[in-house]
């Protein structure tokens, strides 16, 4: 039987598109202080879950909630369970959008939204090439369970707690990454960095804020800060307008008396590639650690402005690794805080790291680098995964790509971790393709229009030759 899987795409194109708008106007950015029972990750994250499952009802699917963590939809019968991963959650819209990042908007050939390529539009995509299978009554001989999560980007709760409930399907693909294939991921962990809010210097550290996830690349940056004197504050402010100007940064300093506020914007990036960003939380501690504070305000200057500003591979902290075929470690500075007064100050690096290292060797590595600072480790460590390229399923998705694309596949590892790294035989697997401007996790995230449905078109027949 010969498919024209384009056809069917175009036929939906402007039913998809909708289902995809309705669904990005929901904000699911993950709140704890307004999570409930009924909404363990808040009321987004809950209410996208939902609105997800609802189309799945809609189009006749079999259809399971699970407590409002995570849920799926069905279709087929068989012995074995492809599963297709997505999530509803976002991260933080942040600042310096163009457009309202809740009301998407196709400009240029282009949906600009928060989700739109991470991980709504991918997911939408997804979705309707099951609904096409279906609808042409496709004969499959295993079940596809689209499994849809609320908590990808801050813990992955949501999966924890739908695989107590629910069997892990035999093999299949997250559609939260990039084409031809990813079959590889690094490891991932978080290293916390303690200090106390303690001053003992000229200049005394009130504050100090930056970041918004542990995976995101901080665009901005504020300290409040107090001078040893009126002269000592207009001194800072002539040095910060000057390192203004010396770095890729911009920002803003006022001063009153001996007080001072100071702004810092650097620009935001996926915390996998933090090379492609500019931390503003550790320019603006570099900046601050040419003046004489004391106690733990120094320590906490010092470390984030010397070992941790820039220090993309791990090299200045002293857990530099490669391997051959993952490549090399990275590390993201992606929240940090220093409070006066509090007795645990919390910064996280997050590190992507490769087969041949692990998280006590980076602990150790870590707590003899920066001085000052006690390091411990963060709740999850996913270690690295990696699905070899002969795999029937790395095999088949590499045949689907290479014939709808014209372009050879070939394997790829990333620093990224997507839900593909829950099944053993798991992958990444779009949608975006070669080429392609990474915008997730920055402001003015967007997804290409023609992307989105050549995506559809592959998933569709990707997962008819997995599942027939």
């Amino acid at each position: 039987m010969t498919i024209d899987w384009q056809k069917e795409v175009d036929a939906r194109k402007d039913d998809l598109l909708k289902d995809l708008f309705d669904l990005l106007r929901i904000n699911s950015e993950r709140d704890d202080a307004k999570k409930t029972v009924d909404a363990p990750f808040g009321p987004g994250p809950r209410d996208a879950l939902l609105h997800m499952l609802s189309y799945g009802e809609r189009d006749g699917f079999t259809v399971k909630n699970v407590d409002n963590y995570a849920g799926h939809i069905e279709f087929g019968e068989g012995a074995e369970t492809l599963g297709i991963f997505g999530h509803m959650d976002v991260v933080p819209a942040g600042d310096g959008w163009e457009t309202d990042p809740y009301e998407p908007v196709l400009k240029d050939g282009k949906i600009f939204a928060r989700g739109s390529s991470d991980d709504k539009g991918p997911s939408m995509a997804a979705y309707y090439a099951l609904k096409i299978i279906k609808e042409l009554n496709l004969p499959l001989s295993k079940k596809v369970r689209f499994v849809v999560g609320s908590d990808e980007e801050s813990g992955w709760g949501d999966m924890n707690y739908y695989f107590q409930h629910e069997e892990k399907p035999d093999f299949g693909f997250s559609p939260d990454a990039e084409f031809p294939i990813i079959n590889g991921e690094k490891g991932n962990v978080t290293l916390k960095l303690h200090f106390k809010g303690e001053n003992a210097g000229e200049f005394t550290l009130h504050s100090f804020t930056s970041g918004l996830r542990e995976n995101m690349v901080p665009g901005t940056a504020t300290a409040k800060l107090t001078a040893s004197s009126t002269e000592a504050a207009l001194e800072m402010e002539t040095a910060y307008l000057a390192y203004l100007k010396e770095n890729p940064v911009s920002g803003t300093i006022t001063t009153e008396d001996a007080e001072v506020s100071i702004e810092l914007v650097g620009k935001g990036a996926h915390g996998a590639h933090p090379e492609i960003g500019i931390n503003a939380g550790t320019f603006l501690a570099a900046f601050l650690d040419g003046f004489a504070f004391g106690g733990q305000a120094k320590d906490f200057v010092h470390v984030l402005g010397t070992v941790a500003h820039e220090d993309f591979y791990g090299e200045k902290l002293g857990v530099a690794y490669e391997d051959e075929k993952m490549g090399k470690l990275t590390m993201n500075a992606g929240l940090i805080s220093f409070v006066e007064g509090n007795d645990d100050n919390v910064t996280t690096l997050n590190f992507r790291y490769p087969k041949g290292m692990t998280a006590e060797k980076l602990v150790v590595g870590v707590t003899a680098t920066a001085k000052g600072a006690v390091v411990s480790q963060g709740d999850r460590n996913m270690p690295p995964h990696y699905v070899p390229q002969d795999d029937p399923l790395v095999a088949t998705l590499l045949a689907v790509y290479e014939e709808h694309t014209g372009e050879k596949g070939f394997e790829q590892i990333i620093g990224g971790g997507t839900y593909g790294r829950l099944l053993e035989r798991g992958v990444a697997y779009g949608a975006m393709f070669p080429g392609y401007t990474d915008t997730m996790h920055q402001a003015n995230e967007f997804m290409e229009l023609d992307d989105l449905l050549r995506a559809t078109v592959i998933y569709a027949d990707a997962i008819y030759r997995l599942a027939k």
